[in-house]
């Protein structure tokens, strides 16, 4: 059905919901792996994908033409990635020395500071207004930021994405990572470099961000600090956990309720008069409720669900359970 989409869907259907659903879901993909497969929740993800797109406005094109530098996307890409993955190997070699409420901490700080840096520094990221003009190359001929063709090739990363995730989770590397999150001792033990798994793991997951950074920089033509603001760096952890971190799916189901809620709950709090401020209390109330009746998310909410239909199934007419 998502292959034929675009054939039946309005453009703002295909490139603002989908496409922003899949790019989303791919930066919360990357917080999922590290958080349901390494039981490591970092919350520095958005962070990452900020510096990809940063680094595919600076070394690519864009309407600032004395910061970018206009290489071209064979070069420009691969080192947006590189740096990327850089960037999240770095937070994660000081990150997995933690545990628990550190961890998150010490990549909330790590998030922030990149944020304050951003915004303050005019030399490379052109400080509180960014870079604007950001357009994806022109391959093929096909204009990859029309509606159509920027839908397919979200979906292709995002199908990639989800495709990785639930390969290496079932690799000999995702089956030792889940061994080290369920108990580091025993694997060190039984020879096991657990540092050298979590911060492999933040690599994967860098990559993965950093390709939703790119297409969120090009999706919006443009990267300034509040594209990786605290706010976004927040909705990335919300988006991953109303999903739910036991399965790749859940972050782009998480996504899709997100990408519907922002862009319709919106409009819908200004027009009954309570004013668009109101709308991160709404998620905050969504995320609460979700999160207290199912730990899991809506994948756990559905399991529930599932449960309670089988065992109404096997009831006899006197209605006690076979």
């Amino acid at each position: 059905m998502l292959l034929l989409m675009p054939a039946f869907a309005s453009d703002f259907v295909i490139f603002q919901i989908m496409g922003w659903t899949f790019i989303l879901g791919i930066i919360a993909l990357s917080l999922m792996f590290l958080a349901g497969y390494g039981g490591m929740v970092s919350l520095v993800q958005m962070s990452v994908a900020g510096v990809a797109g940063y680094m595919i406005a600076i070394c690519g094109d864009s309407a600032i033409e004395t910061i970018s530098q206009g290489w071209p996307w064979y070069i420009a890409i691969p080192l947006a990635l590189i740096i990327a993955v850089a960037a999240g190997t770095a937070v994660g070699w000081l990150a997995v020395r933690t545990e628990g409420i550190y961890t998150i901490m010490i990549t909330l700080a790590i998030a922030s500071a990149f944020f304050y840096f951003a915004r303050q520094n005019y030399v490379i990221f052109n400080g509180f207004s960014g870079f604007n003009g950001v357009l994806p190359p022109e391959l093929f001929g096909v204009d990859w930021r029309a509606p159509g063709a920027f839908y397919y090739l979200t979906l292709f990363w995002a199908t990639a994405g989800y495709l990785a995730v639930l390969y290496l989770s079932r690799a000999p590397f995702g089956l030792a990572l889940q061994g080290v999150r369920d108990n580091p001792r025993r694997m060190a033990a039984l020879g096991f470099n657990v540092t050298a798994h979590r911060v492999a793991a933040y690599s994967f997951a860098a990559l993965l961000a950093g390709i939703g950074g790119i297409l969120l920089t090009w999706q919006s033509a443009q990267i300034s600090p509040g594209t990786a603001g605290i706010g976004p760096v927040i909705d990335i952890l919300v988006i991953a956990v109303i999903g739910g971190l036991r399965h790749p799916i859940g972050p782009f189901i998480g996504a899709f309720i997100y990408v519907l809620l922002k862009t319709f709950a919106l409009d819908a709090l200004v027009a009954v008069g309570l004013g668009g401020e109101r709308f991160q209390l709404l998620i905050g109330v969504g995320f609460v409720l979700i999160v207290f009746f199912s730990p899991d998310g809506v994948l756990g909410l559905w399991e529930k669900v599932r449960q309670n239909r089988g065992r109404d199934l096997v009831r006899d007419p006197s209605g006690e359970a076979r």
